[in-house]
């Protein structure tokens, strides 16, 4: 038990998928924050494209 243990603590096969991991979550987190903070304004200006006329306000 103590020599799996130990040879366990000890090999860092696994380490890179765990930065892989936290990456891509990092990733995606920012990614959503990106679009929840633009949602509003973009709705908002796409709103005001539509009523809009040419050639007036």
């Amino acid at each position: 038990m103590y020599n799996k243990l130990k040879n366990f603590i000890t090999k860092s096969d696994g380490a890179i998928t765990v930065d892989w991991v936290v990456l891509c979550a990092a990733v995606l987190f920012f990614a959503l924050m990106i679009v929840a903070a633009t949602r509003d304004s973009t709705v908002d200006l796409a709103d005001r494209t539509i009523v809009m006329k040419p050639g007036g306000s």
